[in-house]
């Protein structure tokens, strides 16, 4: 299911003007005007997908529940620029976040590097939807600009578990998750690891996550929830879609169509650290053909939803 190539769709958007009422553009005007029509189509192809999948799979508007303030408390408003952000955890929403204080900070801030990544995570630093009254979310959700970013559901996992249970660091996550994981998925665990939670194995991460208990006590985390639950794609109209794997170019766009792209560029920053394709496959190999048909059945509609193919490591039943 890879996207459908746009240079040709592109060209033809200048063959519809009548012969002779073109504008003459120099070539650098002619390149960017093209540039903003690929990506333009892109991301209606983007949308159109959304759309199609929410249709089959019975999630039309006459079918869905109503939402409620707390479905939307991923949602950033951005009330100079009239901006809505619905940001999904390992989908670079540290850099989107110091982006949105930048434009929300009213002259605080003009570089989002210099934003500690800590001082992102701070909820009191943005304002979320869900703190306006009915009227006023409905009137932001019909008029501003609403995007999302988002990425590969199986390499956005393994990026979650290998910053949540494999750096020290973490010890609150250790000690909400990682010892819960381990008392139920380990058996013969030792004392040390049930007190610590310090050791999960990705295989036991992977049957917590499928474990029908773990839906029944209490919703995923937001760093291994799926987007269709973080953001209501099927309920929420996005204008547009960014991928983390076109992560610069569509976050440029964007600050484009924001009307600040001039004077603001989205971060860049090294991507050695970065979870690959080919690092998720290696997380996968131990994992059963039974886990790993359980595991895409849980994460199935962002898969669909957003385009991407199933695995061809995954070996499903």
């Amino acid at each position: 299911m890879s996207e459908i190539p746009l240079g040709d769709c592109a060209i033809g958007l200048i063959l519809l003007c009548p012969e002779g009422s073109c504008p003459v553009l120099n070539p650098i005007t002619l390149k960017l005007k093209l540039e903003l029509s690929s990506t333009a189509i892109l991301h209606q192809i983007r949308r159109d997908q959304v759309t199609d999948t929410c249709r089959a799979n019975s999630m039309s508007s006459k079918k869905r529940r109503v939402l409620t303030p707390n479905d939307l408390k991923h949602l950033v408003v951005d009330e100079d620029h009239e901006l809505i952000y619905c940001y999904v955890p390992k989908v670079a929403c540290t850099n989107w976040k110091r982006v949105m204080m930048v434009l929300t900070g009213r002259g605080k801030y003009t570089n989002p590097m210099e934003i500690p990544a800590n001082e992102a995570h701070i909820s009191s630093n943005l304002k979320t939807l869900n703190q306006y009254s009915i009227p006023e979310i409905n009137h932001r959700l019909k008029n501003y600009m609403k995007f999302l970013f988002v990425r590969e559901p199986f390499e956005r996992l393994v990026s979650a578990y290998r910053n949540k249970f494999t750096q020290k660091y973490n010890t609150s996550f250790h000690k909400r998750y990682g010892t819960k994981i381990v008392k139920r998925q380990r058996k013969n665990a030792t004392q040390e690891a049930l007190q610590k939670g310090d050791d999960v194995k990705f295989e036991e991460f992977v049957a917590y996550l499928i474990d029908p208990q773990t839906q029944r006590e209490e919703p995923f985390n937001e760093h291994w929830q799926t987007v269709f639950s973080l953001c209501h794609p099927c309920h929420i109209h996005y204008d547009l879609i960014g991928k983390y794997e076109t992560l610069e170019e569509d976050s440029n766009y964007i600050l484009q169509l924001a009307g600040v792209g001039n004077y603001l560029k989205f971060p860049t920053y090294a991507k050695s650290t970065r979870t690959t394709d080919e690092m998720t496959a290696e997380f996968f190999q131990n994992i059963s053909s039974e886990h790993q048909t359980q595991l895409y059945e849980v994460y199935k509609l962002d898969f669909l939803m957003f385009n991407y193919s199933v695995p061809s490591y995954l070996k499903l039943e």
